[in-house]
C-alpha cells in the first residue's frame, strides 16, 4: 500500500472499534494511542452531547493533539416539501454547529437534501436558499466552524460533485466534504488515478488552489448498484483503487483531514506514523 502524503491527517468516523468504552473522550485517547490524527464525532442519530461534555471533549482533543470534526444528523432535507421539516433540518444543522464549535471541531459535515419529485435545478435553488439562511446565523453567532456539504453516493440524493462545488462557490463560507467512495458509487467510474486527479483538479479550478490545502475527505470501500451506493465495505473487500487515490493526493500536495468510514474503521485508517506522544 502506498504511504500517506505528509500533509494529510487520518482518523475514523466515530469511536474506534478497539476503544475501551463508547464515548468521545475515550475515542480521542484511543485515536492518539493508535497513532492516528483526527476524529469525526458522529451525531448522525441526533445531537445528544451537552455543552459541559463538549467542553471536556475540546480540552481532551487539545491535550492529545487530535483534530476534530462532527457529522450532522442524517435527518436533514433542505428540499422537503414540508416547511416544518425544512425548519427542523435547519435547526438540526445549527445545533450540530453549536455543539461542534463547543467541542473545538473545525467542520460540520452534512447531507443536504433529496430531490424527491423536484428537478435537480429546483432542488439546488431550495438548498442554496436554506443554506444562505443557516450561514447567516452561523456568522451572527460567531460559531467559528465550517459547514461542509458532502458529495453523496445515491442518485436520489442531492450532492453530485458539480452541485457541491457550485454551491460552495455561491454560498459564502461553505466548503465541500469530498467522499470519494460516494463519487465512485454515484458515477460508477471515479476509480483510477486519472479520475482522482480530475476530481481534485476540478476542486482547485472551481474553488481555488487553496481548497486543496484544507480538504475534508471521506473514504471507504463501497458496494453499489444501478441507483448508486448500497453499503460501505472494508477496503480489502472492495475494488476501490486506494493506492492510486493516495498517489493523486500526493502528486497534488493535498492537505487536510481524511476520515475512514470502512466497517473496520481504524484498521483501514491506519497509516505509517511515528510513535504517538502521550496525552494528559
Amino acid at each position: 500500500m502506498a504511504t500517506a502524503p505528509k500533509g494529510l491527517l487520518f482518523g475514523t468516523a466515530g469511536v474506534p472499534l478497539s476503544t475501551s468504552e463508547d464515548s468521545s473522550l475515550a475515542a480521542i485517547e484511543r485515536i492518539k494511542a493508535l497513532g492516528l490524527d483526527c476524529l469525526e464525532i458522529e451525531f448522525v442519530k441526533g445531537v445528544k452531547m451537552g455543552f459541559d461534555t463538549a467542553r471536556k471533549v475540546r480540552e481532551k482533543a487539545a491535550a492529545c493533539g487530535v483534530r476534530l470534526s462532527v457529522h450532522a444528523p442524517y435527518f436533514i432535507n433542505l428540499n422537503s416539501e414540508d416547511p416544518g421539516k425544512r425548519l427542523s433540518s435547519q435547526e438540526r444543522l445549527l445545533n450540530t454547529a453549536r455543539v461542534g464549535a463547543a467541542c473545538g471541531a473545525a467542520s460540520v459535515v452534512f447531507h443536504a437534501a433529496f430531490y424527491g419529485k423536484d428537478s435537480a435545478e429546483k432542488t439546488y435553488a431550495a438548498v442554496k436558499k436554506e443554506l444562505g439562511t443557516i450561514q447567516s446565523i452561523v456568522r451572527t453567532e460567531r460559531l467559528g466552524i465550517t459547514l461542509r456539504v458532502e458529495t453523496m453516493g445515491k442518485r436520489s440524493q442531492f450532492g453530485s460533485l458539480d452541485e457541491v462545488l457550485t454551491l460552495c462557490r455561491e454560498v459564502d463560507g461553505l466548503q465541500p466534504c469530498l467522499d470519494f467512495s460516494h463519487l465512485y458509487a454515484r458515477e460508477g467510474k471515479v476509480n483510477s488515478y486519472t479520475d482522482f486527479h480530475r476530481v481534485l483538479s476540478k476542486v482547485a479550478r472551481k474553488l481555488g488552489p487553496r481548497a486543496l490545502r484544507n480538504v475534508h475527505i471521506h473514504i471507504a470501500g463501497i458496494h453499489y448498484g444501478d441507483k448508486g451506493e448500497i453499503k460501505h465495505l472494508n477496503l480489502e473487500d472492495a475494488d476501490f483503487r486506494y493506492d492510486e487515490w493516495l498517489q493523486a493526493l500526493r502528486d497534488l500536495a493535498v492537505e487536510g483531514l481524511v476520515i475512514c468510514e470502512s466497517p473496520n474503521l481504524e484498521e483501514d485508517a491506519l497509516m505509517p506514523a511515528a510513535p504517538p506522544a502521550p496525552c494528559v
